[in-house]
């Protein structure tokens, strides 16, 4: 097999792991874990989707990294989890409040030494101050269910990234150019993993 040829074979296997461990993620949240009657439909979706995101952002830049990056992942969704349920079990969504607590996360993952950690805060702070504001009744449940959400997605990213190192899958390390997912972290990751683009 020529090296194109088996370049091409890793790319394909690395792809089909990701759309894999994408519906199992999904599903796991929808049916399986999520399956409690009183939850709204629209609620098992958002789980599906956001454990999805989890797995995705895990799996995507590479098995060396995933580690790193499911920490990374773990640490914003905590700092957003715990600044979102004090101020849900108080105060009803407002936009100021929505800002306010994206500048407060960007001010603890700075604090804790995880600085690369505040895009990831910010944008998941955004989600469940908005998805309180659409669904406002019991909206303190919004953090939980995220950080839920986050846990399994980074699990199933965690793992199908194993099975993807031990099957010689193809992943960012082989590409000249790294790969770019929400919304274009690449410089943020290049500060935070210097190293990952040498062989």
């Amino acid at each position: 097999m020529t090296p194109s040829a088996l370049r091409l074979l890793k790319i394909i296997i690395h792809s089909t792991l990701l759309a894999f461990a994408c519906l199992i993620s999904y599903l796991l949240m929808t049916n399986i874990l999520y399956p409690i009657k009183f939850l709204p439909e629209d609620d098992k979706l958002l789980g599906g989707m956001w454990s999805v995101v989890a797995t995705v952002y895990v799996y995507q830049f590479g098995q060396t990294q995933s580690w790193s990056l499911a920490l990374l992942r773990m640490a914003a969704t905590s700092v957003s989890f715990v600044l979102c349920l004090a101020y849900l079990l108080i105060f009803p969504f407002h936009a100021w409040g929505l800002a306010i607590l994206i500048g407060l996360g960007s001010v603890v993952v700075y604090l804790i030494g995880q600085p690369e950690a505040g895009v990831t805060t910010g944008i998941t702070t955004a989600v469940i101050m908005v998805v309180a504001g659409i669904s406002p009744h019991e909206a303190w449940k919004q953090p939980i269910l995220r950080l839920l959400d986050t846990a399994d997605g980074v699990v199933v990213g965690l793992l199908v990234a194993w099975i993807g190192r031990h099957i010689g899958s193809e992943d960012s390390r082989d590409n000249p150019r790294k790969l770019e997912f929400q919304g274009g972290h690449s410089a943020d990751q290049k500060e935070c993993y210097p190293t990952s683009s040498k062989r």
